[in-house]
């Protein structure tokens, strides 16, 4: 009896590591999406200014490339990807909590295996960002300082993921993308 337990405990132990061991030669539709350059990326961004030009904020030029995940493997049409939306979400790097709610918005464009494509002027802060606290609270009619922190400066970590799904219908994304930006009146 007790072999048979303890048989049974052994098998049921490799089955749990061979059913949690990842595979790291094929992606989900054999294709990585990456993205590979920023142009014209905002380091310090005035509320104020981005209020009085149309109330967002961009970056200048972004490019995502689609990567065979097997080098040297085949590829095929059912590998472009479609690209469908991207999210920005926001954290504080300072004392503060607050954070703006997360952008969420729909792209267009194709990318074939191997490829790749650009984004101009692809918003990282829309109206909802930047109409509400905490910095809406920069603005000079607001008092022009976070209400939490009492400062001038709210300085946060923006992460940008892109999302699309291969013609074979598999979803892809993007590892999140990430950079800092200053916020001052």
């Amino acid at each position: 009896m007790k072999t048979l337990l303890h048989t049974s405990i052994v098998a049921l132990l490799a089955l749990g590591v061979f059913a949690c061991e990842s595979r790291t030669d094929e992606a989900e539709g054999g294709v990585i999406l990456t993205t590979s350059d920023f142009d014209e990326l905002p380091f310090r961004v005035s509320v104020t200014g981005a209020s009085t030009a149309g109330n967002f904020v961009s970056v200048g030029q972004l490019t995502i490339d689609s990567v065979v995940a097997r080098p040297g493997g085949p590829s095929s049409d059912l590998m472009t990807v479609e690209m469908d939306s991207y999210q920005v979400s926001y954290s504080r790097i300072d004392q503060g909590t607050r954070v703006p709610p997360t952008l969420i918005r729909t792209i267009f464009g194709n990318i074939p295996a191997n490829g790749n494509t650009q984004y101009d002027n692809l918003v990282i802060l829309g109206d909802p960002q930047l109409s509400n606290p905490p910095l809406s609270e920069l603005l000079a009619s607001n008092g022009g300082f976070d209400k939490e922190t009492g400062l001038q400066v709210i300085v946060m970590n923006l992460e940008l993921t892109f999302f699309g799904r291969t013609i074979g219908g598999d979803r892809v994304s993007t590892q999140p993308a990430r950079f800092t930006i200053e916020f001052v009146p």
